[in-house]
Protein backbone atom coordinates (compact mmCIF):
# COMPACT_ATOMS: atom_id res chain seq x y z
CA UNK A 1 0.00 0.00 0.00
CA UNK A 2 2.72 2.48 1.03
CA UNK A 3 4.84 1.47 -1.95
CA UNK A 4 1.95 2.21 -4.33
CA UNK A 5 1.39 5.58 -2.65
CA UNK A 6 5.07 6.54 -2.85
CA UNK A 7 5.22 5.55 -6.52
CA UNK A 8 2.06 7.58 -7.20
CA UNK A 9 3.60 10.67 -5.57
CA UNK A 10 6.43 10.51 -8.09
CA UNK A 11 3.93 11.06 -10.91
CA UNK A 12 2.98 14.75 -11.21
CA UNK A 13 -0.61 14.13 -12.34
CA UNK A 14 -1.34 11.69 -9.53
CA UNK A 15 0.54 13.81 -7.00
CA UNK A 16 -1.71 16.78 -7.79
CA UNK A 17 -4.82 14.60 -7.39
CA UNK A 18 -3.64 13.18 -4.06
CA UNK A 19 -2.72 16.62 -2.70
CA UNK A 20 -6.09 18.00 -3.86
CA UNK A 21 -7.86 15.18 -1.99
CA UNK A 22 -5.84 15.84 1.17
CA UNK A 23 -6.61 19.58 0.94
CA UNK A 24 -10.35 18.90 0.64
CA UNK A 25 -10.24 16.55 3.64
CA UNK A 26 -8.42 19.25 5.64
CA UNK A 27 -11.23 21.69 4.79
CA UNK A 28 -13.77 19.14 6.06
CA UNK A 29 -11.96 18.69 9.37
CA UNK A 30 -11.70 22.46 9.82
CA UNK A 31 -15.41 22.82 9.07
CA UNK A 32 -16.17 20.21 11.72
CA UNK A 33 -14.86 22.63 14.34
CA UNK A 34 -17.02 25.60 13.26
CA UNK A 35 -20.15 25.71 15.49
CA UNK A 36 -23.65 26.43 14.23
CA UNK A 37 -24.50 30.15 14.77
CA UNK A 38 -26.41 30.77 17.98
CA UNK A 39 -25.80 27.30 19.48
CA UNK A 40 -24.66 26.78 23.06
CA UNK A 41 -22.36 23.92 22.11
CA UNK A 42 -21.37 23.06 25.69
CA UNK A 43 -25.04 22.69 26.70
CA UNK A 44 -25.69 20.43 23.71
CA UNK A 45 -22.62 18.31 24.43
CA UNK A 46 -23.67 17.82 28.05
CA UNK A 47 -27.12 16.73 26.88
CA UNK A 48 -25.56 14.43 24.29
CA UNK A 49 -23.30 12.73 26.85
CA UNK A 50 -26.12 12.42 29.39
CA UNK A 51 -28.28 10.29 27.11
CA UNK A 52 -28.86 6.91 28.72
CA UNK A 53 -28.86 5.29 25.27
CA UNK A 54 -26.28 7.36 23.45
CA UNK A 55 -25.71 4.60 20.88
CA UNK A 56 -28.66 5.97 18.92
CA UNK A 57 -26.95 9.28 18.23
CA UNK A 58 -23.54 7.61 18.39
CA UNK A 59 -24.36 5.84 15.11
CA UNK A 60 -24.82 9.27 13.51
CA UNK A 61 -21.88 10.85 15.31
CA UNK A 62 -19.39 8.24 14.12
CA UNK A 63 -20.43 8.89 10.50
CA UNK A 64 -19.99 12.64 11.00
CA UNK A 65 -16.55 12.42 12.59
CA UNK A 66 -17.69 14.14 15.79
CA UNK A 67 -19.36 17.01 13.92
CA UNK A 68 -22.75 16.09 15.36
CA UNK A 69 -21.54 16.02 18.97
CA UNK A 70 -19.79 19.37 18.41
CA UNK A 71 -22.92 20.64 16.59
CA UNK A 72 -20.81 22.21 13.85
CA UNK A 73 -22.10 23.52 10.54
CA UNK A 74 -21.27 20.05 9.14
CA UNK A 75 -23.33 18.24 11.79
CA UNK A 76 -25.60 16.55 9.22
CA UNK A 77 -22.53 15.66 7.16
CA UNK A 78 -23.20 13.33 4.20
CA UNK A 79 -25.85 11.22 5.92
CA UNK A 80 -28.63 12.91 3.85
CA UNK A 81 -26.69 12.01 0.69
CA UNK A 82 -26.33 8.38 1.78
CA UNK A 83 -30.06 8.19 2.56
CA UNK A 84 -30.89 9.87 -0.74
CA UNK A 85 -28.73 7.41 -2.70
CA UNK A 86 -30.44 4.47 -0.99
CA UNK A 87 -33.90 5.90 -1.75
CA UNK A 88 -33.07 6.49 -5.43
CA UNK A 89 -31.63 2.96 -5.78
CA UNK A 90 -34.77 1.45 -4.28
CA UNK A 91 -37.02 3.59 -6.49
CA UNK A 92 -35.30 2.29 -9.63
CA UNK A 93 -37.21 -0.95 -9.00
CA UNK A 94 -40.59 0.67 -8.45
CA UNK A 95 -40.44 3.45 -11.09
CA UNK A 96 -39.87 2.28 -14.68
CA UNK A 97 -38.57 5.72 -15.74
CA UNK A 98 -35.74 5.52 -13.20
CA UNK A 99 -34.90 2.00 -14.37
CA UNK A 100 -34.79 3.30 -17.94
CA UNK A 101 -32.41 6.09 -16.90
CA UNK A 102 -30.19 3.53 -15.19
CA UNK A 103 -29.85 1.64 -18.47
CA UNK A 104 -29.34 4.74 -20.63
CA UNK A 105 -25.64 4.94 -19.91
CA UNK A 106 -23.95 8.26 -19.12
CA UNK A 107 -26.97 10.49 -19.82
CA UNK A 108 -29.23 8.41 -17.61
CA UNK A 109 -26.69 8.34 -14.78
CA UNK A 110 -26.41 12.13 -14.94
CA UNK A 111 -30.19 12.44 -14.49
CA UNK A 112 -30.15 10.05 -11.52
CA UNK A 113 -27.20 11.95 -10.02
CA UNK A 114 -29.03 15.27 -10.35
CA UNK A 115 -32.14 13.76 -8.76
CA UNK A 116 -30.01 12.38 -5.91
CA UNK A 117 -28.68 15.90 -5.27
CA UNK A 118 -32.16 17.41 -5.10
CA UNK A 119 -33.38 14.70 -2.72
CA UNK A 120 -30.23 15.20 -0.60
CA UNK A 121 -30.94 18.91 -0.15
CA UNK A 122 -34.61 18.18 0.61
CA UNK A 123 -33.68 15.58 3.26
CA UNK A 124 -31.07 17.90 4.78
CA UNK A 125 -33.68 20.67 4.96
CA UNK A 126 -36.22 18.39 6.66
CA UNK A 127 -33.67 17.07 9.17
CA UNK A 128 -32.32 20.55 9.96
CA UNK A 129 -35.85 21.92 10.50
CA UNK A 130 -36.66 19.05 12.87
CA UNK A 131 -33.40 19.61 14.78
CA UNK A 132 -33.88 23.39 14.93
CA UNK A 133 -37.40 22.95 16.33
CA UNK A 134 -36.01 20.57 18.94
CA UNK A 135 -33.32 23.11 19.88
CA UNK A 136 -35.96 25.85 20.15
CA UNK A 137 -38.14 23.75 22.47
CA UNK A 138 -35.25 22.74 24.74
CA UNK A 139 -34.22 25.69 26.88
CA UNK A 140 -30.53 26.45 26.78
CA UNK A 141 -29.57 24.94 23.41
CA UNK A 142 -29.89 28.30 21.63
CA UNK A 143 -28.36 31.50 22.91
CA UNK A 144 -31.81 33.11 22.63
CA UNK A 145 -35.34 31.91 21.83
CA UNK A 146 -35.66 33.57 18.42
CA UNK A 147 -37.34 32.42 15.22
CA UNK A 148 -34.65 34.25 13.27
CA UNK A 149 -32.02 32.19 15.06
CA UNK A 150 -33.93 29.00 14.24
CA UNK A 151 -33.83 29.98 10.55
CA UNK A 152 -30.08 30.55 10.83
CA UNK A 153 -29.63 27.06 12.26
CA UNK A 154 -31.69 25.51 9.44
CA UNK A 155 -29.73 27.38 6.75
CA UNK A 156 -26.35 26.55 8.31
CA UNK A 157 -27.04 22.82 8.67
CA UNK A 158 -28.59 22.46 5.19
CA UNK A 159 -25.78 24.45 3.55
CA UNK A 160 -23.17 22.39 5.40
CA UNK A 161 -24.60 19.12 4.12
CA UNK A 162 -24.83 20.47 0.54
CA UNK A 163 -21.26 21.77 0.80
CA UNK A 164 -19.96 18.34 1.81
CA UNK A 165 -21.84 16.74 -1.08
CA UNK A 166 -20.15 19.25 -3.41
CA UNK A 167 -16.71 18.49 -1.93
CA UNK A 168 -17.30 14.76 -2.37
CA UNK A 169 -18.14 15.24 -6.04
CA UNK A 170 -15.07 17.45 -6.56
CA UNK A 171 -12.84 14.77 -5.03
CA UNK A 172 -14.36 12.19 -7.39
CA UNK A 173 -13.68 14.44 -10.41
CA UNK A 174 -10.32 15.99 -9.50
CA UNK A 175 -8.92 13.73 -6.77
CA UNK A 176 -8.53 10.02 -6.19
CA UNK A 177 -11.21 7.51 -5.26
CA UNK A 178 -14.90 7.97 -4.68
CA UNK A 179 -15.31 11.35 -2.97
CA UNK A 180 -18.36 10.54 -0.84
CA UNK A 181 -16.79 7.29 0.40
CA UNK A 182 -13.52 9.06 1.23
CA UNK A 183 -15.36 11.78 3.18
CA UNK A 184 -17.17 9.09 5.16
CA UNK A 185 -13.91 7.23 5.77
CA UNK A 186 -12.02 10.27 7.08
CA UNK A 187 -14.90 10.99 9.46
CA UNK A 188 -14.73 7.45 10.87
CA UNK A 189 -10.93 7.51 11.11
CA UNK A 190 -11.02 10.81 13.00
CA UNK A 191 -12.91 9.13 15.86
CA UNK A 192 -10.60 6.13 16.20
CA UNK A 193 -7.78 7.77 18.25
CA UNK A 194 -10.24 8.80 20.97
CA UNK A 195 -11.76 5.30 20.88
CA UNK A 196 -8.39 3.63 21.38
CA UNK A 197 -7.64 6.05 24.21
CA UNK A 198 -10.99 5.16 25.82
CA UNK A 199 -10.14 1.44 25.56
CA UNK A 200 -6.69 2.10 27.05
CA UNK A 201 -8.14 4.07 29.96
CA UNK A 202 -10.80 1.43 30.60
CA UNK A 203 -8.82 -1.81 30.35
CA UNK A 204 -5.10 -0.98 30.59
CA UNK A 205 -4.41 2.24 32.48
CA UNK A 206 -4.20 1.83 36.26
CA UNK A 207 -4.50 -1.96 36.09
CA UNK A 208 -1.87 -4.47 37.34
CA UNK A 209 0.90 -4.91 34.75
CA UNK A 210 0.02 -8.51 33.85
CA UNK A 211 -3.68 -7.76 33.51
CA UNK A 212 -3.03 -4.58 31.52
CA UNK A 213 -0.69 -6.37 29.09
CA UNK A 214 -3.13 -9.23 28.55
CA UNK A 215 -6.03 -6.79 28.04
CA UNK A 216 -3.97 -4.77 25.54
CA UNK A 217 -2.99 -7.88 23.59
CA UNK A 218 -6.62 -9.06 23.47
CA UNK A 219 -7.78 -5.67 22.17
CA UNK A 220 -5.08 -5.65 19.47
CA UNK A 221 -5.86 -9.27 18.51
CA UNK A 222 -9.60 -8.57 18.19
CA UNK A 223 -9.06 -5.45 16.06
CA UNK A 224 -6.49 -7.18 13.80
CA UNK A 225 -8.74 -10.24 13.43
CA UNK A 226 -11.70 -8.07 12.42
CA UNK A 227 -9.60 -6.16 9.87
CA UNK A 228 -8.35 -9.44 8.39
CA UNK A 229 -11.92 -10.76 8.21
CA UNK A 230 -13.07 -7.58 6.45
CA UNK A 231 -10.21 -7.83 3.93
CA UNK A 232 -10.99 -11.49 3.21
CA UNK A 233 -14.72 -10.85 2.95
CA UNK A 234 -14.17 -7.84 0.71
CA UNK A 235 -11.89 -9.71 -1.69
CA UNK A 236 -13.62 -13.10 -1.75
CA UNK A 237 -15.42 -13.95 -4.99
CA UNK A 238 -16.72 -16.88 -6.99
CA UNK A 239 -15.65 -16.77 -10.64
CA UNK A 240 -18.03 -18.33 -13.16
CA UNK A 241 -16.27 -19.38 -16.42
CA UNK A 242 -17.90 -18.20 -19.66
CA UNK A 243 -17.09 -19.59 -23.12
CA UNK A 244 -17.94 -17.68 -26.31
CA UNK A 245 -18.77 -19.56 -29.49
CA UNK A 246 -16.61 -19.06 -32.58
CA UNK A 247 -18.05 -17.08 -35.48
CA UNK A 248 -16.58 -17.09 -38.98
CA UNK A 249 -17.15 -14.00 -41.14
CA UNK A 250 -15.33 -14.19 -44.45
CA UNK A 251 -11.78 -15.23 -43.73
CA UNK A 252 -11.80 -14.01 -40.13
CA UNK A 253 -12.76 -15.91 -37.01
CA UNK A 254 -14.38 -14.07 -34.11
CA UNK A 255 -15.10 -15.25 -30.56
CA UNK A 256 -13.93 -18.52 -29.14
CA UNK A 257 -12.35 -16.78 -26.17
CA UNK A 258 -13.01 -17.43 -22.50
CA UNK A 259 -13.87 -14.98 -19.73
CA UNK A 260 -15.26 -15.04 -16.21
CA UNK A 261 -18.15 -13.55 -14.27
CA UNK A 262 -16.79 -12.51 -10.85
CA UNK A 263 -19.49 -12.85 -8.17
CA UNK A 264 -18.41 -11.16 -4.94
CA UNK A 265 -19.21 -13.09 -1.78
CA UNK A 266 -20.13 -9.85 -0.05
CA UNK A 267 -22.26 -8.67 -2.96
CA UNK A 268 -24.23 -6.11 -0.96
CA UNK A 269 -21.19 -4.61 0.79
CA UNK A 270 -21.98 -2.71 3.98
CA UNK A 271 -25.52 -1.76 2.93
CA UNK A 272 -27.32 -4.53 4.90
CA UNK A 273 -25.75 -3.29 8.16
CA UNK A 274 -26.64 0.34 7.35
CA UNK A 275 -30.23 -0.60 6.44
CA UNK A 276 -30.77 -2.70 9.56
CA UNK A 277 -29.10 -0.24 11.93
CA UNK A 278 -31.05 2.70 10.45
CA UNK A 279 -34.34 0.88 11.03
CA UNK A 280 -33.39 0.21 14.65
CA UNK A 281 -32.04 3.69 15.40
CA UNK A 282 -34.82 5.78 13.83
CA UNK A 283 -37.45 5.12 16.59
CA UNK A 284 -34.80 5.72 19.29
CA UNK A 285 -33.71 9.05 17.82
CA UNK A 286 -37.31 10.25 17.45
CA UNK A 287 -38.09 9.18 21.04
CA UNK A 288 -35.13 11.10 22.44
CA UNK A 289 -35.76 14.22 20.36
CA UNK A 290 -39.36 14.49 21.60
CA UNK A 291 -38.16 13.90 25.17
CA UNK A 292 -40.22 10.77 25.85
CA UNK A 293 -39.40 9.40 29.31
CA UNK A 294 -42.15 6.79 29.64
CA UNK A 295 -41.61 3.21 30.73
CA UNK A 296 -44.69 1.69 29.11
CA UNK A 297 -44.91 -0.42 25.97
CA UNK A 298 -43.06 2.11 23.80
CA UNK A 299 -40.27 2.50 26.36
CA UNK A 300 -39.86 -1.29 26.49
CA UNK A 301 -39.90 -1.49 22.69
CA UNK A 302 -37.16 1.14 22.38
CA UNK A 303 -35.08 -0.70 24.99
CA UNK A 304 -35.18 -3.86 22.85
CA UNK A 305 -34.02 -1.84 19.83
CA UNK A 306 -31.10 -0.20 21.64
CA UNK A 307 -27.92 -2.15 20.92
CA UNK A 308 -26.29 -0.93 24.16
CA UNK A 309 -28.72 -3.28 25.96
CA UNK A 310 -27.83 -6.34 23.88
CA UNK A 311 -25.62 -9.10 25.30
CA UNK A 312 -25.94 -7.56 28.76
CA UNK A 313 -25.40 -10.39 31.31
CA UNK A 314 -27.91 -8.73 33.67
CA UNK A 315 -30.64 -8.37 31.03
CA UNK A 316 -30.33 -11.13 28.44
CA UNK A 317 -33.98 -10.67 27.41
CA UNK A 318 -33.03 -7.52 25.50
CA UNK A 319 -30.84 -9.68 23.23
CA UNK A 320 -34.04 -10.59 21.37
CA UNK A 321 -33.38 -7.33 19.55
CA UNK A 322 -29.99 -8.73 18.47
CA UNK A 323 -31.68 -11.84 17.01
CA UNK A 324 -34.06 -9.62 15.00
CA UNK A 325 -31.08 -7.50 13.91
CA UNK A 326 -29.24 -10.58 12.58
CA UNK A 327 -32.34 -11.72 10.67
CA UNK A 328 -32.64 -8.25 9.14
CA UNK A 329 -28.97 -8.36 8.10
CA UNK A 330 -29.53 -11.60 6.20
CA UNK A 331 -32.79 -10.32 4.67
CA UNK A 332 -31.23 -7.06 3.46
CA UNK A 333 -28.21 -8.94 2.07
CA UNK A 334 -30.56 -10.87 -0.22
CA UNK A 335 -32.80 -7.86 -0.88
CA UNK A 336 -30.02 -5.44 -1.86
CA UNK A 337 -28.33 -8.04 -4.08
CA UNK A 338 -31.64 -8.68 -5.85
CA UNK A 339 -31.91 -5.02 -6.88
CA UNK A 340 -28.28 -4.66 -8.00
CA UNK A 341 -27.68 -8.01 -9.71
CA UNK A 342 -30.08 -9.44 -12.28
CA UNK A 343 -29.24 -13.05 -13.34
CA UNK A 344 -31.97 -13.03 -16.04
CA UNK A 345 -30.53 -9.93 -17.72
CA UNK A 346 -26.98 -11.31 -17.56
CA UNK A 347 -28.12 -14.65 -19.04
CA UNK A 348 -29.91 -12.84 -21.90
CA UNK A 349 -26.87 -10.67 -22.67
CA UNK A 350 -24.61 -13.75 -22.69
CA UNK A 351 -27.01 -15.50 -25.08
CA UNK A 352 -27.06 -12.52 -27.48
CA UNK A 353 -23.25 -12.40 -27.52
CA UNK A 354 -22.94 -16.14 -28.09
CA UNK A 355 -21.63 -16.85 -24.61
CA UNK A 356 -22.47 -19.80 -22.39
CA UNK A 357 -21.35 -21.39 -19.14
CA UNK A 358 -19.71 -24.77 -19.85
CA UNK A 359 -22.19 -27.54 -19.08
CA UNK A 360 -25.15 -25.12 -18.76
CA UNK A 361 -27.60 -24.38 -21.56
CA UNK A 362 -28.04 -20.70 -22.52
CA UNK A 363 -31.16 -18.75 -21.50
CA UNK A 364 -33.31 -19.77 -18.55
CA UNK A 365 -31.03 -22.66 -17.33
CA UNK A 366 -28.15 -20.15 -17.15
CA UNK A 367 -30.17 -17.62 -15.11
CA UNK A 368 -31.32 -20.39 -12.74
CA UNK A 369 -27.74 -21.59 -12.35
CA UNK A 370 -26.50 -18.06 -11.58
CA UNK A 371 -29.37 -17.51 -9.16
CA UNK A 372 -28.62 -20.74 -7.25
CA UNK A 373 -24.93 -19.88 -6.92
CA UNK A 374 -25.81 -16.31 -5.93
CA UNK A 375 -28.14 -17.50 -3.16
CA UNK A 376 -25.39 -19.72 -1.81
CA UNK A 377 -22.64 -17.09 -1.74
CA UNK A 378 -25.00 -14.36 -0.43
CA UNK A 379 -25.66 -16.52 2.62
CA UNK A 380 -21.92 -16.94 3.20
CA UNK A 381 -21.41 -13.19 2.82
CA UNK A 382 -24.32 -12.46 5.17
CA UNK A 383 -22.82 -14.78 7.79
CA UNK A 384 -19.47 -12.98 7.47
CA UNK A 385 -21.21 -9.60 7.80
CA UNK A 386 -23.08 -10.87 10.86
CA UNK A 387 -19.88 -11.94 12.61
CA UNK A 388 -18.16 -8.62 11.87
CA UNK A 389 -21.22 -6.61 12.86
CA UNK A 390 -22.10 -8.53 16.02
CA UNK A 391 -18.61 -9.02 17.50
CA UNK A 392 -18.23 -5.36 18.67
CA UNK A 393 -21.78 -5.47 20.08
CA UNK A 394 -20.88 -8.62 22.02
CA UNK A 395 -17.78 -6.99 23.55
CA UNK A 396 -19.79 -3.87 24.29
CA UNK A 397 -22.50 -5.81 26.13
CA UNK A 398 -20.26 -8.22 28.05
CA UNK A 399 -17.24 -6.01 28.81
CA UNK A 400 -18.71 -2.52 28.37
CA UNK A 401 -16.18 -1.66 25.63
CA UNK A 402 -17.98 1.26 23.98
CA UNK A 403 -16.20 2.34 20.81
CA UNK A 404 -17.37 3.86 17.56
CA UNK A 405 -15.37 1.65 15.16
CA UNK A 406 -17.88 -1.18 14.97
CA UNK A 407 -18.22 -3.67 12.14
CA UNK A 408 -19.89 -1.08 9.91
CA UNK A 409 -17.05 1.38 10.33
CA UNK A 410 -14.32 -1.19 9.71
CA UNK A 411 -15.97 -2.51 6.55
CA UNK A 412 -16.33 1.02 5.17
CA UNK A 413 -12.77 2.06 6.04
CA UNK A 414 -11.05 -1.09 4.76
CA UNK A 415 -13.18 -1.28 1.59
CA UNK A 416 -12.62 2.38 0.69
CA UNK A 417 -8.87 2.21 1.34
CA UNK A 418 -8.49 -0.94 -0.80
CA UNK A 419 -10.65 0.52 -3.58
CA UNK A 420 -8.71 3.81 -3.58
CA UNK A 421 -5.38 1.97 -3.78
CA UNK A 422 -6.69 -0.08 -6.70
CA UNK A 423 -7.76 3.10 -8.48
CA UNK A 424 -4.34 4.71 -7.96
CA UNK A 425 -2.61 1.59 -9.28
CA UNK A 426 -4.92 1.43 -12.30
CA UNK A 427 -4.21 5.09 -13.12
CA UNK A 428 -0.48 4.40 -12.90
CA UNK A 429 -0.93 1.39 -15.17
CA UNK A 430 -2.85 3.45 -17.73
CA UNK A 431 -0.12 6.09 -17.64
CA UNK A 432 2.56 3.44 -18.26
CA UNK A 433 0.58 2.13 -21.24
CA UNK A 434 0.30 5.65 -22.63
CA UNK A 435 4.04 6.15 -22.24
CA UNK A 436 4.73 2.86 -24.03
CA UNK A 437 2.43 3.80 -26.93
CA UNK A 438 3.96 7.28 -27.27
CA UNK A 439 7.44 5.80 -27.49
Amino acid sequence: MFKSLMNALKVKELRVKILFTIAMLAVIRLGSAVPVPGMNVSVFQNWFKSLSSSDSFGFMDRFTGGSFENMSILALNITPYITSSIIIQLLTIAIPKFEEWQRDGEDGRKKLTALTRYVTVALALIESIAMAIGFYRNQGFLSEQSIFLVIQVVVALTAGSAFLMWIGERITENGVGNGISIVLTINILSRMPSDFKALYDQFVSGKPIARGVVSGLIIIAVVVAMVVMVVLLNGAERRIPVQYAKKIQGRKTYGGNRSEIPLKVNTAGVMPIIFAMSLFQFPIIITQLVGYKGTGFWGKFVAYLNQSNWCNPNHWEYSIGLVVYILLLIFFAYFYTSITFNPIEIAENMKKQGGFIPGIRPGKPTSEYLNNILNYIIFIGACGLTIIGVLPILFNGVFGAKVSFGGTSLIIVVSVILETIKQIESQMLVRNYKGFLED
